[in-house]
């Protein structure tokens, strides 16, 4: 696993790019997983965790995609990894959203345990995606999971 981390940083420094990330449902386990490679500063800019609907909209989350589509939606991914791409003036940005195991009254879905991974490249203005089903009782395996896809996505995108 490490060494996916280290080829990633890798990757982002040789090609001159940054990155920045806004999690919610991985609460910056993804951007640990990056920081915990040396080097790692001179490739991100910037890390929000988003836990709430409200700390989306404030990071440039369109409330109106929240509502149309719900936050646990690949276009509320999209949302917000375009919105802290351009917020930091990241070459990427990287949103990931959605639920884990138990149920949000706040935030109800027909669908639990999907996850939606978007990785926005302001270069070129595309995204690319993965949503992802977790089924593990343990929490921490399913972020590690989320975490994991998120960086093989990455690394397809940089490959």
């Amino acid at each position: 696993m490490f060494e996916k981390g280290k080829e990633l940083v890798h990757l982002l420094e040789n090609s001159k790019k940054t990155i920045s990330t806004m999690e919610s449902c991985t609460c910056g386990g993804f951007v640990n997983f990056i920081t915990n490679v040396e080097g790692s500063s001179r490739v991100l800019q910037f890390s929000a965790v988003t836990y709430s609907n409200l700390f989306k909209i404030k990071m440039g989350v369109d409330e109106n995609i929240i509502n149309k589509y719900t936050v646990y939606s690949m276009e509320t991914a999209n949302s917000m990894s375009k919105a802290i791409s351009c917020f930091s003036d990241s070459d990427y940005g990287v949103g990931i959203t959605g639920q884990l195991n138990c149920v949000d009254i706040m935030n109800p879905v027909q669908e639990k345990n999907k996850i939606f991974i978007s990785v926005y490249d302001r270069t070129r203005d595309t995204f690319y995606q993965r949503t992802v089903e977790v089924h593990e009782f343990v929490r921490s395996k399913n972020k590690e999971t989320v975490i994991l896809e998120t960086v093989d996505l990455l690394l397809e995108i940089l490959n």
